[in-house]
This record gives C-alpha cells, sequence and structure tokens, in this order.
C-alpha cells in the first residue's frame, strides 16, 4: 500500500472513531476511546487496505483502458466477493476478539447477522465509491497518455514526412539537368526549348512539393506537360498513353508520383526508334497505375532508390493502403492508391476537429453524469440507512430510496456503457469505422 494511501486511512480512521465516540458511547472515558480507536483502525485498514489491494490488482492484470466492460464485471464480483470475507472477518475481530461480547459459536449462529449484513451493504457502497473513483483516475491518465502519444506520433510522422519532401526538390532538379546536358550535345534548339518548358514545370514542383496530397487531375496535367518534355529529348522513342477515368480527376494521390515513376521508366529502361519504349497510365480497381513494357538496360551504376522509395513512405504515412509493384517478363507496373479525401493520420479538418470535440465533450459528460450519481448514492444511502435505524429501527423504511435509486443507477450504467438499446448502433458504428480503415 501506497504511503499517501496508508495517511489517508489513519485520518479517516481517526475522523470515524471520534464521529462513534461522541455520538454513540454511552461512557466516555478513556478505555472506551481507545478501544473505538481500536475498532475503527481495524475496519479502515482492513476493509481500506483490501478493497486498495484488490483495485491495484486489477489495474495490472485488467486495465479499465484496455476491458472496460469485462474490468466491470470482475470489480463488482470481486468486491462482493472480498467485501462479504472481509466484513465477517472485521466484525468476528471487534465482537468476539475485541469486545468479548460473543464467542465463536454465538457469532457464527446467526446472531449477529442483521449486523454483518448491513455492515456488508455499507461496505459495498464504500467499496463501488473508492472502485468508480479509481476509474475515473485511470480514465484521465490514460487519456492524458493517448493525447501525449498522438502527439509524439503525428510529430514524429510529420518530421519522417518533411524530410521525404525535401528529397523532391533535389532530385527532380538534378535529373532535370542530366537531361538538359545531354540536349545541348545532341539537339542545341532542343536544349532551349527543354529550358523554358523546364521553368514552367519546376514552378509547379516548388508549389506542390509542400502539400500532402494534391487531385489525380492537377498530377496528371503535370504529367503530360512532363512527358511533353521526354518527348523532346526521345522523339518517338518513348509514347505516352493517358487513359484515366473522369470519376478519379477530383480524388487524391501523393504530388510529383508520377514524375518520379516516370523518371524511373526512363532511367531503368533504353528507348530507341525500333524498340520504343510504351508507358501507359491509366486507372484500375480504385488505383492510378504506370505501367511500362520492360526494355531493362544495363546500369553503369547503382540508383540511389529515391524515387520508388519515396513514393512509398510517403504513402505509408499518409494511409494504411499499400503501393503495388507488379514486374513480369514483358512489363513493369506500380499501383498508386487513389485517395478519396485529405484526410491522413497527422492533419484533421477544422470541421472533423469539432465534431471529434463535441463527441469527446457528450461523452466526458455521461460518464461525469453517471459517476456523480453512483458518488451520490454511495454518501446519502449510508446517511439514510444510519437514520433509519437511530430514529426507527423497527420500521426499516431505507429500503425504498437504497433499492429505487440503485435500479436507477444500474439502468444509468446500460446507456452510458452501451449494454442497454444503444447497442446496435454503437455496433454499426465499429463496423463502419472498421470499413473505413480497409479503404
Amino acid at each position: 500500500m501506497k504511503r499517501k494511501n496508508f495517511i489517508t486511512l489513519v485520518w479517516v480512521s481517526l475522523a470515524v472513531s471520534m464521529l462513534f465516540f461522541f455520538a454513540f458511547t454511552s461512557e466516555k472515558n478513556m478505555e472506551n476511546f481507545l478501544y473505538t480507536i481500536l475498532i475503527s483502525f481495524v475496519y479502515s485498514v482492513i476493509l481500506g487496505g483490501g478493497n486498495g489491494l484488490l483495485n491495484n490488482f486489477l489495474n495490472k492484470q485488467v486495465p479499465w483502458s484496455e476491458a472496460t466492460n469485462k474490468r466491470a464485471v470482475l470489480s463488482i464480483i470481486s468486491i462482493i466477493i472480498l467485501n462479504f470475507i472481509l466484513v465477517y472477518f472485521c466484525n468476528y475481530i471487534n465482537f468476539v476478539l475485541i469486545q468479548r461480547a460473543a464467542t465463536t459459536e454465538q457469532f457464527f449462529s446467526g446472531k449477529y447477522n442483521y449486523i454483518n449484513w448491513f455492515t456488508i451493504n455499507v461496505a459495498l457502497l464504500i467499496s463501488a465509491f473508492l472502485h468508480a473513483k479509481g476509474f475515473m483516475e485511470e480514465l484521465k491518465k490514460t487519456s492524458k497518455k493517448e493525447v501525449v502519444e498522438q502527439k509524439l506520433i503525428a510529430k514524429s510522422a510529420n518530421a519522417q514526412f518533411e524530410s521525404l519532401k525535401n528529397q523532391l526538390d533535389p532530385h527532380f532538379l538534378f535529373n532535370s539537368l542530366n537531361v538538359l546536358s545531354s540536349l545541348i550535345d545532341e539537339n542545341p534548339k532542343q536544349a532551349q526549348k527543354f529550358t523554358a518548358s523546364m521553368s514552367k514545370i519546376y514552378r509547379y514542383v516548388l508549389e506542390q512539393k509542400d502539400k500532402e496530397l494534391v487531385t489525380v487531375e492537377d498530377e496528371i496535367e503535370f504529367a503530360k506537360t512532363y512527358c511533353e518534355l521526354l518527348k523532346t529529348r526521345f522523339e518517338d522513342s518513348v509514347d505516352f498513353i493517358f487513359d484515366v477515368q473522369t470519376e478519379d480527376y477530383k480524388r487524391y494521390v501523393v504530388p510529383l508520383s508520377l514524375q518520379l515513376l516516370l523518371e524511373n521508366c526512363i532511367k531503368h529502361n533504353f528507348a530507341t526508334f525500333s524498340k520504343p519504349l510504351m508507358i501507359r497510365i491509366f486507372s484500375e480497381n480504385n488505383t492510378l497505375c504506370i505501367e511500362n513494357n520492360l526494355q531493362v538496360r544495363e546500369q553503369m551504376k547503382e540508383s540511389a532508390g529515391i524515387g520508388l522509395a519515396n513514393i512509398v513512405q510517403r504513402y505509408s504515412l499518409l494511409t494504411k493502403r499499400n503501393v503495388f509493384i507488379e514486374k513480369s517478363e514483358d512489363y513493369f507496373k506500380v499501383k498508386l492508391p487513389v485517395l478519396s479525401g485529405k484526410h491522413n493520420i497527422f492533419s484533421v479538418k477544422p470541421e472533423d476537429e469539432d465534431e471529434y470535440y463535441e463527441r469527446a465533450r457528450k461523452r466526458v459528460k455521461e460518464l461525469k453524469s453517471f459517476y456523480s450519481n453512483l458518488i451520490s448514492y454511495c454518501v446519502i444511502i449510508p446517511f439514510l440507512i444510519i437514520i433509519n435505524l437511530i430514529t426507527s429501527p423497527k420500521s426499516l423504511w431505507f429500503y425504498f430510496p437504497m433499492l429505487g435509486w440503485g435500479i436507477g443507477i444500474i439502468s444509468h450504467a446500460f446507456r452510458v456503457f452501451g449494454i442497454g438499446e444503444n447497442w446496435k448502433e454503437k455496433k454499426i458504428q465499429e463496423i463502419m469505422n472498421k470499413q473505413k480503415n480497409r479503404k
């Protein structure tokens, strides 16, 4: 038991002993005062310590954050069994060993059943309050931990994404200058035309490289312009076919992905007038594909591997869908996932953020309402029981508010934790979320 919790138990024991000594003890002397403190310590330490150890054990084995419903069931069953045993043990120590008001045979004969039953109910109410308090502390701790973890993940993903995007600028410039250098020797007039077109394309690169996603339409238009540059150099040795469905134009891909893949096609394949390189860009099963006939050229030096690896890594940060690569003896194909919207793992639309905040606020309000109700029950009902037993012990009217309010709390718990009528809605939402993650 933690030192803080032990000190709390000590103060509670002293407060309870003072209350019983001055309010319910007829002979106020030192001996009775010490007996009251001793008995109070027995109940507080055994019941409080036992429930505290139980709560700590359950927190380690079945945390609230990982299995809330399972933990709730286990808590209810375990606190009933534990408090039943601990109350009998405390009452035995009190009446048989300390006060010596009964023998062991008398204690278990049924004479103290009413006292045992009453003490068990009070212990259960207090225990329920303590476990509810533990749940709220665990929920608060878990929420803070999740927020910190998500912030760290977002920062790490953003840093990685920025690093990948920064590769694009020098990579494009280096490859374009290589093409320009070749054209200066082969065809100076074409080199001038290439330089003018390259400035237009490079402006697009600078505009798009800081974006996480761009529309398929923008990427296709840029790819067509870039293909014109390639045609300037290779003329009829390279042919391009665009066959992208119109309905995909408003969807999204990572920026400069087609340009990098076109570079790969040219870089890794030879193209001649007699054996032209055929490059086709088309839609297929919710993907944007780029396919070329395989005419592998011998590499003078090992490739840096920036192009395709860059695309794969950027997609992995934005979606769970994968970039697929198909290779056969005749062709090489890369399939880029086409995304339906600009949602990703580290950016949220303002309207989505407002919606998520409103849901979270509503959920916290529901939990707060339930536990306020439960805590009020645990505090007020014991007072009503004490008042009833003091004023009219023969007429036990406290059953009515205890049972009525208790049924209300159970119904409230069903609504809050999804055990009641809204379980269908929650199940539908769960299925919808799974389907959304597959996209």
